[in-house]
């Protein structure tokens, strides 16, 4: 297998080239508002400090983030395609994992960030220091990484074509030879563990001292 087909947006070439104009207005918002928040952080010397610097990461995530899909998407829409390399939809995965697991985790490390300033300020350079996070991005990563390897190591054998706009990985399982009920009940398990960890976590460092 050499590429994936998406989901057709539409068979109308009016509301593809509605969709690549819609969706370009919107990632050029997008980076433009990103732009100029990364742009002024890191002129401003008033504003490096480690709430801005988070911010400031926040940013790049979310510009990564939505330059994940949304550029293929585009272009796919005005050269009226709807192919993605193999390649290419395993680095779609990946970074989209990525991201978005990097954004709930600064989220939360933003939320204790505030907890520790608030509550122990006297102990916050060595609760909250650059190495803690390091630890967190790079077991982050190694976790996607892994996560990856594993949906795409997998023989597929049902066809090339995802119900879906861009690739993830419950629409790559369905394609595989095996049995991929239990992998995909396994993935959305960690994620909504993950995601419901971080929100527990967000409210409970919202709360009194």
């Amino acid at each position: 297998m050499t590429e994936f087909l998406f989901l057709a947006f539409s068979d109308m070439q009016k509301l593809q080239l509605l969709h690549f104009w819609l969706f370009l207005f919107i990632y050029l918002a997008a980076l433009l508002g990103n732009g100029l928040i990364i742009t002024t952080m890191a002129c401003d010397q008033h504003l490096h400090t480690p709430m801005y610097f988070f911010l400031l990461n926040l940013s790049l995530l979310d510009l990564g983030f939505i330059s994940t899909a949304v550029p293929k998407s585009i272009a796919n829409s005005l050269l009226d395609t709807r192919a993605i390399s193999y390649a290419g939809c395993a680095a779609q995965i990946f970074l989209f994992l990525f991201f978005i697991g990097g954004e709930c985790s600064l989220l939360t490390i933003m939320a204790y960030d505030r907890y520790v300033a608030i509550c122990k300020p006297l102990h916050y350079g060595t609760l909250l220091g650059s190495r803690a996070c390091v630890h967190m991005g790079a077991t982050g990563f190694l976790n996607v990484l892994l996560h990856t390897a594993n949906t795409f190591s997998l023989p597929l054998c049902k066809g090339n074509a995802l119900d879906q706009f861009f690739c993830e990985v419950p629409q790559i399982l369905k394609l595989s030879c095996s049995d991929s009920y239990l992998r995909e009940v396994e993935l959305l398990g960690i994620s909504a563990s993950f995601a419901f960890g971080c929100f527990v976590f967000i409210v409970l460092s919202s709360g009194p001292c």
